[in-house]
């Protein structure tokens, strides 16, 4: 069971850093071919992360198949601390008390996610 867990959280983690990847890519392609302001960039930003984190979080629960809060929570606290770790020692800043609120929306959108995602299958034991 927790070797499931572990793959589950890894397919999770490898999601949410691949959906931000990407569109990271294609934000950058729009700032540079259109003229975005900063503030429309920042919800723009902040949608994305939403939407990337509750999809972490329900593949996490599809693959786990049990303790989906657990799960998503595991996956939203494993991004914003990777998160953290990279602002914190490659930028030397911590967290903003806005970046603060935003990670605890993406905490709740992971374990939204993996709640969705431990039962949208359903028990097919029966």
């Amino acid at each position: 069971m927790r070797k499931q867990l572990f793959h589950a959280l890894l397919f999770g983690w490898i999601t949410v850093l691949g959906l931000i990847l990407i569109s990271s890519v294609i934000i950058a392609f729009l700032l540079k071919v259109t003229s975005l302001d900063e503030n429309l960039l920042s919800w723009i930003a902040l949608v994305i992360g939403i939407l990337s984190l509750f999809i972490g979080g329900l593949i996490t629960g599809l693959k786990g198949k049990a303790k989906g809060w657990i799960v998503g929570a595991i996956t939203g606290i494993g991004f914003t601390i990777f998160t953290f770790l990279v602002q914190y020692l490659g930028y030397h800043q911590g967290f903003s008390m806005e970046q603060s609120l935003h990670h605890i929306g993406f905490i709740f959108a992971a374990v939204i996610g993996g709640v969705i995602g431990v039962n949208i299958i359903g028990d097919t034991s029966e």
